[in-house]
């Protein structure tokens, strides 16, 4: 279902076709007619109760004013051809006076409420055909990994359900739009001015809005918690403005759904960045590890041969004392490093009121010792060496558990709430162990 699909259902009272009020007044004619035969065996009591149908059907099919039009006329039409004096308008008894009173009352009430009946269905199911839009679209850019992703799904997708062409305008180049659907678009200057006001204050802009209204776009902003992300342009081919009143709420969920797709996407970036530095780390401190085991020892070496030469004088002494003095400085340089790799470690790490003894494998929260279990200390180690930056689950996983458990999620969910419970003044709000939903978590820096 498109949008204007959906402004039309949401409709309170839409208006009907003629050919409604055409059937309607043909389904009393169909009620007389039948009323006529059964007039002939049982009287004309029995008749009205065969025109709360017809009306029933009108307004079920055709709505409230053909239903109500269709309750004046099986009022008019029972006084006409089964009240006596027949095929006149006037009655003579009084019991059909009641008999026609109460006819147009139950026929207008059942109308009232069976058109109510309609319209709260059409309701629901544009209600329904609204979420799902906003379902399918979520659905999509949860597969896509990065803004320019992103950006094709949104312009496809608005493009189609309102029918009008799209373009998303954001990153460093917002002169150029990331995506366009149906066709590739060319923005006029003052529609680039219009996209430009849009990213600067996140504010509509363009056609059918006050600011900067002669542009033929309509731009409106996409805002995530860091403030104007992106925006998106719209616009029909026939210049006008491209969402109506009725499908505001609709692209407005459909805009926050990008919000929170592109934010994910700046989460899942950080978590990969914050994952190559760990392995750039520790890629660093094994090679610093090594050169203490690996050259080391060859210095060692090539220092007692030089002293072995200077000993026994069977080379050039100067060249020796040289060699010996060289060695000498590489040893200390090389202490230095193998020192600087250790020496990570062997400072307290101080972070949002922790001190980590990475040493003592002590915990000091607020100035108070904590014990914490083996994995519990090293999953606070892990996120205080990086505080402030959100670590993936699997990237936790893997730093305290090891790579064959990267995927047991549960085990991290355990360790954190038993951290929680440790550390924070109240574990049901928590300050200090941020969760960042889908991704991992981070230490409040």
């Amino acid at each position: 279902m498109t949008a204007p699909d959906l402004s039309a259902a949401r409709s309170s009272q839409p208006a009907a076709h003629p050919v409604a009020y055409v059937a309607a007044l043909a389904g009393i004619a169909l009620a007389t007619l039948a009323g006529l035969l059964v007039e002939q065996q049982f009287g004309s009591e029995p008749v009205v109760l065969l025109y709360i149908p017809a009306v029933l059907a009108a307004a079920i099919y055709a709505g409230l004013w053909p239903a109500l039009l269709s309750a004046v006329a099986a009022t008019l039409a029972y006084n006409y051809w089964f009240t006596a004096p027949l095929h006149t308008f006037s009655i003579e008894k009084p019991a059909d006076v009641v008999t026609v009173i109460v006819l147009f009352v139950v026929a207008a009430v059942t109308s009232q409420l069976a058109g109510q009946l309609r319209t709260q269905a059409q309701l629901a199911s544009s209600h329904a055909a609204r979420n799902a839009a906003i379902a399918g679209f979520a659905r999509q850019l949860l597969s896509s990994a990065d803004v320019e992703a992103i950006a094709k799904v949104t312009v496809n997708e608005l493009s189609r359900l309102f029918e009008c062409h799209t373009v998303f305008m954001g990153g460093a180049d917002s002169d150029r739009p990331l995506a366009s659907a149906p066709n590739e678009a060319a923005l006029a200057p003052s529609d680039l001015a219009a996209a430009a006001v849009t990213l600067g204050t996140g504010e509509t802009t363009g056609r059918g809005v006050r600011k900067l209204d002669l542009a033929d776009w309509q731009f409106r902003p996409i805002i995530t918690g860091q403030g104007v992300a992106a925006a998106v342009g719209m616009a029909r081919s026939d210049g006008l403005p491209p969402v109506s009143e009725d499908q505001q709420a609709l692209l407005t969920s459909l805009l926050d759904q990008v919000a929170l797709a592109m934010e994910r996407a700046q989460h899942e970036r950080n978590a990969r960045d914050v994952a190559t530095i760990y392995e750039r780390d520790r890629l660093r401190s094994a090679l610093l590890a090594s050169i203490g085991e690996e050259v080391k020892p060859r210095l060692n070496a090539i220092g007692a041969a030089a002293r072995q030469m200077r000993r026994e004088g069977t080379s050039d002494r100067s060249l020796a004392n040289s060699v010996a003095a060289e060695v000498v400085k590489l040893d200390r340089f090389v202490d230095n490093l193998v020192h600087l790799s250790a020496g990570g470690e062997s400072e307290p790490l101080a972070v949002s009121g922790l001190v980590i003894d990475l040493q003592q494998r002590t915990v000091l929260c607020r100035g108070e010792p904590v014990h914490l279990t083996p994995k519990e200390f090293a999953l606070l180690v892990e996120l205080a060496k990086h505080p402030g930056r959100v670590l993936a689950h699997a990237h936790l996983l893997r730093a305290v558990w090891g790579p064959a458990q990267a995927e047991q999620i549960e085990y991290l969910r355990v360790a954190i709430r038993a951290l929680r419970q440790k550390l924070e003044l109240d574990p049901a709000s928590p300050a200090l162990i941020l969760n960042e939903p889908a991704v991992g978590y981070r230490l409040a820096g």
